[in-house]
């Protein structure tokens, strides 16, 4: 007869489990780039991006203080002693400025060409974001993918075959010349823009309208338009500000004789130095317009922006 010792013992079988209890499940170990990324998104980050804005900030708030002082003190010292000595302050720039008949003028040409061009775009982008979106015509999908091509042609290849063609009709150096320009270069974002917008609007709901004896034009017009306010007043705020802002077309194809504010600005730089008592006032008179039209739509802008992100 064999004797087991001890240390012969079989294993014992595992201890029961009980009702509502559950074996612990291994922790998987994080990877460091999930540790950097939750961290990415701490209060630190935070911090950080704060800290990054008011540095972006700066030079701004160095181009406003220079606006408020007189150009002796500019000359003499930095902007940042107007901080502290309340005597350097004076809206004698500003004055100044808008007394100046070419800048006034510059500023009425600067609308003459942004609200047309805003327009248009809006408009024409409009219906033919419709048309694209919800209308049957032969060659649409190659016509939108035309549209969607015409998306990476840049501006400066342009140049020199539409000032040939402008110079040819006439219209060169002409605030109708610039007003076509941006209108064709702007279409083709508001066409891809408004189509997708259109295309999220439920089928059901055009049909319904259509039932109810509603023509494509009150169609448009009472559904679609209502429902792509966002969309349209993102594309509008886009738009009013790539004009307002733009440089490059307005230096070779607006009248030199009476440019718009970003041409005279440029006008104002001297030989040697930047005429900071006029560029920096005229900076932030430029600014005022665009950011009072945000401001004004920032609603609209942000639901158009965020349009599509979720279905």
């Amino acid at each position: 007869m064999t004797v087991h010792t001890s240390t012969d013992r079989l294993p014992e079988p595992p201890p029961a489990r009980t009702a509502g209890t559950e074996a612990p499940v291994p922790r998987a170990r994080r990877s460091t780039a999930s540790k950097l990324a939750s961290l990415a998104g701490g209060g630190a980050a935070r911090v950080v991006l704060v800290l990054l804005g008011l540095l972006w900030l700066l030079p701004t708030l160095g181009l406003l203080a220079s606006s408020f002082r007189d150009r002796r003190d500019i000359s003499a010292s930095g902007w940042w002693t107007a901080l502290t000595d309340p005597g350097q302050w004076t809206v004698e720039n500003y004055s100044s400025l808008l007394e100046n008949d070419s800048f006034t003028g510059s500023a009425w040409t600067t609308v003459a060409i942004t609200v047309p061009s805003t327009v248009l775009v809006v408009v024409v982008g409009a219906m033919a974001g419709y048309a694209f979106a919800w209308l049957d015509f032969p060659g649409r999908d190659w016509w939108f993918l035309l549209v969607v091509g015409l998306l990476v042609v840049p501006i400066q290849v342009a140049l020199i075959p539409v000032a040939r063609l402008f110079n040819w009709l006439g219209i060169f150096e002409t605030t109708l010349g610039v007003v076509l320009f941006h209108s064709a270069f702007g279409l083709p974002f508001a066409i891809f823009l408004l189509r997708n917008f259109f295309a999220e609007i439920p089928r059901e709901l055009l049909e319904a309208a259509r039932l109810d004896g509603a023509g494509e034009l009150r169609l448009f017009t009472r559904v679609v338009l209502p429902l792509g306010a966002p969309a349209v007043a993102a594309l509008a705020i886009f738009q009013f500000m790539w004009v307002w802002n733009d440089l490059l077309v307005a230096l070779i194809f607006a009248d030199s004789a009476n440019p718009p504010m970003t041409v005279a600005l440029q006008q104002e730089m001297r030989q040697f130095g930047a005429n900071i008592d006029v560029l920096a006032p005229g900076a932030f008179l430029s600014i005022l317009v665009p950011l009072a039209i945000f401001f004004a739509f920032q609603r609209q802008f942000v639901s158009g922006v965020m349009a599509g992100a979720v279905k």
